[in-house]
């Protein structure tokens, strides 16, 4: 893969770390190749546990693949979330999901298969694995690849709600049998919103210094 291809934004570090919230009102405008690559191109530089690098990342554009997806992703939605739609959106946001943030993923949701690029990363031979920490595998270049797709004006969200049909999808995309998808990473130029900081917390309630000190 070729890294010299020019980002759109020159962006500062840390002024994307603090403005890449996820984007989930995305448009249908088509997204070349070469920016696909060049931020695949990124993802790859990021963390692997022993630099083993077990992943592969699945590039999905094909309408009909999206569609089937798409609904397996709808029926996780709906039991999670959708089912509770009415209660969310008269509820008090009291930090739990807001009303903003579920219509969004609602939107997202319904809308899934119109962005025009998916990413999903794959861990290798990870299917049968207990270990809770298996993601810290790939976690971190997922990260990569989200702030690269910032950085060509690109959103994206991390996404799981497909998981409950773990091996239809895995047979859709020709997936060993021992692999794992670890996310579901719809791309789109942004058509709603815009980027800024989440809010988050004040630090002083979640830091804690040498040991825990309570909530």
């Amino acid at each position: 893969m070729s890294t010299d291809l020019p980002l759109k934004t020159d962006l500062p570090l840390m002024e994307a770390l603090h403005s890449t919230p996820a984007r989930r009102y995305l448009s249908t405008e088509p997204i070349g190749d070469d920016v696909i690559r060049a931020i695949l191109d990124a993802a790859i530089r990021g963390p692997s546990a022993g630099n083993g690098q077990f992943w592969a990342w699945i590039v999905v554009r094909d309408p009909e693949t999206k569609r089937q997806i798409a609904d397996w992703y709808r029926e996780g939605w709906e039991r999670h979330y959708g089912s509770r739609r009415e209660q969310i959106l008269n509820a008090e946001d009291d930090g739990a999901m807001s009303k903003r943030s579920f219509l969004a993923a609602d939107h997202l949701a319904n809308h899934l298969e119109e962005a025009p690029v998916w990413i999903i990363p794959v861990m290798l031979g990870a299917a049968k694995s207990t270990n809770p920490r298996l993601g810290s595998s790939i976690y971190g270049a997922v990260q990569q690849l989200i702030l690269a797709a910032r950085a060509h004006g690109l959103g994206a969200t991390l996404t799981t709600l497909h998981v409950g049909h773990e091996a239809d999808v895995r047979k859709l995309l020709a997936l060993p049998d021992d692999a794992l998808t670890m996310a579901l990473i719809p791309l789109g130029y942004p058509n709603k919103g815009r980027w800024s900081q989440p809010k988050r917390r004040p630090l002083d309630e979640v830091v804690h210094f040498e040991k825990f000190t309570g909530v």
